[in-house]
C-alpha cells in the first residue's frame, strides 16, 4: 500500500525530490576542493578611434580626429573622449577632451557625468574654456548609436549636443556608417564663434572595410552647415558656414 502511494502521488514525491536536492546541496558545500564561486565582475578597458582622417575641405583642408575609451567594469567605467581638427596648412584648429564617470543605469546604456575642456589654437592667441557634462550614451531600438549631452561652461554658458550612427552591413567586412550631429547653444559666445540657438548640423557617410575587425580603412563625405547667430559670427569674421568635404581615413580599435 505504501509503495503504491509513492508511486501515485505527485506531491510526495516532490517533497521527497526537493529534501534529496537539500542534503545533496549540503553534501556538496562541505566536500574539499569545492571550486570558488565565479568573479564575474572583472574590469576591462578598450580604446576606439571611429575617425583618424584627412578632410579635402572647400577651404583649409584638415586632420580630422574622434577617439573614445574606457576603462571599469560592467556598471561602472571612467570614460575618456578626444577629438579635434587640425589645419594642415597652417598652424591653427581646435581639440576636446572629456573626461567622465560613466554608470549603467539600463542594458546598453550609461549615464555620463564629469568634465570637458576645449582650446582653440591658431595665429593670434589660443583660447580655452571648461564645462560640466551630463549626458547618455547608449544603443537605441534599431541598433542606433546615440549621444546627447547637456554641457555647463564655467561661465554658466549652456549647450548641448546630439550625435548618432548607424552601422549599416553589406557584408561582414563592408560596412556603411551614416552620421548625424547638432549643436545648440542657450546664449551667445562671440569669441568661440558661438551664437544662441541652432549652432550647426553635421552630416557624415563613410564606406569602411574591415581587414581585421580592429583595423578598418575608410572613404567617405562629411558636410557641415551653420545657422542663426553662429552663422552670421562667421560671416563676420569672413568664414563659409557652408562646407562639403571629401574624407579618407582609418577607424581602429584594441
Amino acid at each position: 500500500m505504501d509503495n503504491q502511494l509513492l508511486t501515485t502521488s505527485p506531491s510526495i514525491r516532490i517533497v521527497l525530490g526537493s529534501f534529496l536536492i537539500i542534503i545533496n546541496s549540503f553534501a556538496f558545500a562541505e566536500e574539499s576542493g569545492w571550486p570558488e564561486p565565479v568573479e564575474d565582475n572583472l574590469s576591462f578597458g578598450m580604446i576606439i578611434v571611429d575617425q583618424f582622417e584627412y578632410r579635402d575641405n572647400d577651404g583649409a583642408d584638415t586632420l580630422r580626429w574622434d577617439m573614445q575609451g574606457w576603462y571599469g567594469t560592467d556598471t561602472n567605467k571612467l570614460w575618456m573622449k578626444f577629438e579635434g581638427d587640425d589645419q594642415t596648412s597652417a598652424n591653427g584648429g581646435e581639440l576636446e577632451l572629456q573626461a567622465l564617470y560613466s554608470r549603467m543605469i539600463a542594458p546598453f546604456w550609461d549615464l555620463q557625468v564629469g568634465l570637458r575642456y576645449d582650446r582653440q589654437y591658431g595665429s593670434g592667441p589660443d583660447q580655452d574654456r571648461s564645462f560640466a557634462v551630463l549626458g547618455v550614451q547608449g544603443l537605441a531600438p534599431y541598433r542606433f548609436e546615440v549621444e546627447p549631452a547637456l554641457f555647463i561652461s564655467e561661465d554658466g554658458d549652456v549647450s548641448a549636443r546630439l550625435v548618432g550612427t548607424y552601422d549599416l552591413l553589406f557584408s561582414q567586412r563592408l560596412i556603411l556608417q551614416p552620421r548625424f550631429e547638432t549643436n545648440i547653444a542657450a546664449s551667445s559666445v562671440p569669441r568661440f564663434g558661438v551664437g544662441s540657438g541652432l549652432n550647426d548640423v553635421q552630416l557624415g557617410l563613410r564606406l569602411r572595410y574591415e581587414v581585421r575587425r580592429e583595423f578598418a580603412p575608410y572613404i567617405g563625405v562629411s558636410w557641415k552647415r551653420q545657422y542663426g547667430d553662429t552663422a552670421d559670427l562667421t560671416r563676420a569674421e569672413g568664414g563659409d558656414v557652408d562646407n562639403l568635404a571629401l574624407v579618407a581615413g582609418f577607424r581602429v580599435w584594441f
